[in-house]
């Protein structure tokens, strides 16, 4: 397999990734002659991929012998290759902005996470605080962000380590405020942002506001919580 891609140097994860992607059911050894290291380096990896969702793991059977897994790419994992759609949503959206005012773009979007709610409706109204933040990272992850969420001493901090619209939100920053407004109507309550991936920050983070009580203010931070595709 070729270890360069339009001209650059391909690292061995990426190696793996395509390997993955030609031969759907690679075993580790397999993916170890493709990326000619060891299968020791190459479960480290792939446990790396499987954490993050990427790819997806099949236990086979065999007559004799114990189990062994083969693996494919999950349908996160595919969209970590180029995609066209990418470039047809900017021009659209390019389009969209040439024919409309500035406000029926906004409602265009409001309407969309509006429908994302919709779909869920009834199922996190009635949760306390810190189970809605569990919901939310839940929720997230379906639309492809990476989160987490932890207990301050004045609130909680959510941060999103990915953003699966950051190749066209730098051009469509009406895009990067998707997320926003879930959290906003999810957890019933403005939250803060703290920075931002698009500006530069190597995640975005947030920040939700809540009085804890002099005992829950005593106690340990929470455990952090994380959510990845499966």
């Amino acid at each position: 397999m070729d270890d360069y891609i339009n001209g650059k140097k391909r690292t061995t994860r990426e190696i793996i990734l395509h390997g993955i992607k030609q031969s759907p059911q690679s075993t580790v050894e397999d993916l170890a002659e493709v990326a000619d290291i060891s299968p020791v380096t190459v479960r480290h990896h792939l446990n790396a991929l499987l954490a993050e969702g990427a790819i997806e793991a099949t236990s086979i059977r065999r007559k004799v012998g114990r189990p062994y897994y083969v693996y494919s790419l999950s349908q996160r994992g595919q969209e970590l290759f180029p995609r066209r759609y990418v470039q047809l949503t900017s021009r659209l959206l390019d389009e969209l902005k040439d024919r409309l005012p500035q406000e029926a773009i906004e409602e265009i979007f409001e309407g969309v996470v509006e429908t994302v709610l919709h779909e869920h409706r009834g199922e996190y109204e009635h949760l306390p605080l810190e189970e809605r933040l569990d919901y939310l990272t839940n929720l997230l992850s379906d639309e492809g962000f990476l989160s987490t969420w932890e207990r301050t001493r004045t609130g909680y901090k959510l941060v999103e380590y990915s953003c699966p619209y950051l190749s066209i939100g730098s051009a469509h920053t009406e895009v990067c405020n998707f997320d926003r407004q879930i959290m906003n109507s999810i957890l019933q309550q403005e939250v803060q942002q703290q920075s931002c991936i698009l500006h530069g920050a190597n995640f975005c983070e947030y920040h939700i506001e809540a009085k804890f009580t002099p005992d829950e203010q005593g106690q340990p931070e929470a455990d952090r919580q994380i959510v990845e595709t499966n």
